[in-house]
């Protein structure tokens, strides 16, 4: 009896390292926002001026701006991030193909910020090497009607980019739970593909397609280094607008109103994964 105290206060000890990188890296840095979202300027007093300030329409366009970047980014990301996983899970576990697929999605998925924007300027900027043998060869120019690169296309592209492999390693556990079995009972009593992926596996799937494609969501609505290096001028998004009110030399004493900005990217993305969570205790419960 007075060994297990002593293995459980093992097992806490060797989770201390966990716990002090996330009081440093998330708890802390949520109540500095928390808190400096309802103080005064200058740090004196209580105030709601922060909050309600959230509702002026430069800060709204900009939120809406950045759901709508993220849900398409998402929507194309899980759509073709979904197709090449069924593709990779028809292949041999454990083959090569398999195995190369899955590092590069890795790699891939975390390839973003000044390294992928340089990458797509160097290709498809203004004076890109894709851009460049278009006009010289082919007599396109594919910024005949402006610039879309630096505007929500041009981010939505950008972003897709990261999405789709990310997609690939979120989604590809859930097609690995589905089981031969499955199709063969559903041949074996006459049923045909489509209604096999309509009855069987696409409700199976559902939930973990939807809950993949909430994880692409937060994970584009959060992102900031990409869209900083891309765009150098206006704030279209609400992550450069946080930058705008904290770094600004033009309107000072924004640093708050930017910690509220914060706030609500916090409240939109706790409340994109409790549903992601409670998507995937539905798709552990019956692919697990």
């Amino acid at each position: 009896m007075a060994v297990r105290p002593r293995l459980r206060g093992a097992a806490l000890l060797g989770a201390v390292p966990f716990l002090v990188y996330v009081a440093i890296f998330l708890i802390i840095p949520t109540l500095v926002v928390a808190i400096g979202a309802f103080t005064g300027d200058g740090g004196h007093g209580f105030t709601l001026d922060n909050v309600r300030a959230l509702g002026d329409e430069y800060i709204l366009a900009a939120f809406g701006r950045s759901v709508l970047l993220s849900a398409l980014s998402a929507l194309f990301g899980a759509v073709f991030g979904a197709l090449l996983a069924y593709a990779l899970s028809t292949a041999k576990p454990g083959g090569l193909l398999r195995r190369t697929v899955t590092a590069a999605s890795g790699v891939l998925a975390q390839f973003g910020g000044v390294t992928l924007a340089f990458a797509f300027l160097a290709t498809i900027g203004i004076s890109g090497f894709v851009t460049v043998w278009l006009q010289e060869h082919a007599g396109v120019d594919i910024y005949a009607n402006g610039v879309w690169l630096f505007e929500l296309p041009g981010l939505t592209l950008v972003y897709t980019y990261f999405q789709i492999p990310l997609m690939v390693i979120v989604f590809l556990p859930a097609l690995d739970g589905i089981r031969p079995q499955w199709r063969e009972a559903t041949e074996n009593l006459g049923g045909t593909t489509w209604q096999y992926w309509t009855r069987v596996a696409g409700p199976l799937l559902a939930p973990a397609f939807l809950g993949s494609a909430l994880l692409l969501f937060a994970n584009a609505f959060s992102a900031y280094a990409t869209a900083a290096a891309l765009v150098s001028q206006g704030n279209p998004i609400i992550p450069l607008q946080i930058r705008g009110a904290l770094t600004s030399e033009v309107v000072l004493g924004q640093a708050n109103l930017g910690k509220a900005m914060a706030l609500g990217m916090v409240v939109v993305v706790a409340v994109v994964m409790t549903l992601y969570s409670l998507l995937q205790r539905r798709t552990a419960r019956w692919l697990g």
